[in-house]
């Protein structure tokens, strides 16, 4: 079972890797590292608690931390990675980027609503 999970593992991070050479937006490679990083790493903590309690004759679930706080930190990760190419594609005026949700006064606005 320990050699299953690592197997799928490795498969998982191979699916990843097609998914992220056939994209090819930045935005659409995102994706496909950061689910098989996760699932990939589940099943590596999966076979290392699997292991590891049969190993010692009793549940060991600490190797279970290392994906849970990758759960915590990966989409972070990526929502901070897709702002900076978001702001980068703006400020390099790249075709059908979004425009910014957050409304700037000009000068003529600014003037009329303070009188």
């Amino acid at each position: 079972m320990v050699a299953v999970l690592l197997v799928l593992s490795g498969i998982f991070v191979l699916l990843s890797a097609f998914g992220f050479l056939r994209l090819r937006t930045f935005f659409l490679r995102m994706h496909p590292p950061a689910l098989a990083y996760t699932l990939g790493s589940w099943c590596v903590a999966g076979a290392g608690a699997l292991h590891f309690s049969m190993l010692q004759g009793q549940v060991v679930l600490h190797p279970l931390l290392i994906p849970i706080l990758l759960a915590i930190t990966v989409p972070v990760t990526t929502v901070l990675l897709a702002r900076v190419a978001l702001f980068r594609d703006r400020l390099g005026g790249v075709e059908g980027t979004p425009p910014s949700l957050k409304v700037t006064a000009t000068p003529d606005t600014a003037q009329d609503q303070s009188e």
